[in-house]
């Protein structure tokens, strides 16, 4: 077998086992992420090139975000909410529009009236940001197993190490 064949396999099993995890864990509601990965493998002169893509917030799903208040759903994260460092706005343009495509409102629990779009995002918003998103490693769980299930000449040929090959995967 060609090292392009076993790096293909590889990538049609990781996309695979991510996507059934996500639609097993509830996790694919519009579909966009689900749909967003793709894998690539180049046959160069000298080398392969092998790249894993997906949209940007599958790295937030996959590995969860710390809360501003708590980090008991995602103690391990590298993300954390209130760092100043992520996109301005992305949480809550993000809940605006789940809640307006699901038309999800609260009820008010003094008249039992509903709410509007706008009320129920906040309040959704609110919580998201203090106890955080919880970790759910769609990703890194089935590219783990098949990492392990590589041949041992392709992973010492390339030398490739299992922290290097995930940081590159996940950009």
């Amino acid at each position: 077998m060609s090292v392009k064949t076993v790096l293909d396999n590889f990538g049609k099993d990781v996309i695979k086992q991510a996507r059934q995890n996500l639609s097993k864990k509830k996790h694919k509601d519009t579909s966009v992420l689900y749909n967003s990965m793709k894998y690539d493998t180049q046959e160069h002169k000298n080398s392969f090139e092998f790249s894993i893509s997906m949209a940007e917030y599958g790295k937030f799903v996959d590995k969860g975000v710390q809360g501003k208040k708590s980090n008991t759903k995602a103690p391990n994260s590298p993300f954390r909410f209130g760092t100043g460092t992520g996109k301005e706005g992305g949480l809550t343009e993000g809940i605006n529009k789940w809640v307006a495509h699901k038309r999800f409102q609260f009820r008010d629990k003094k008249n039992g009236q509903f709410l509007s779009f706008k009320a129920t995002s906040f309040l959704i918003i609110r919580s998201i940001y203090n106890t955080g998103i919880a970790t759910t490693n769609f990703f890194t769980r089935p590219f783990n197993i098949a990492f392990k299930k590589l041949p041992n000449d392709i992973i010492e040929a390339y030398s490739l190490e299992v922290d290097d090959f995930l940081k590159f995967a996940l950009k």
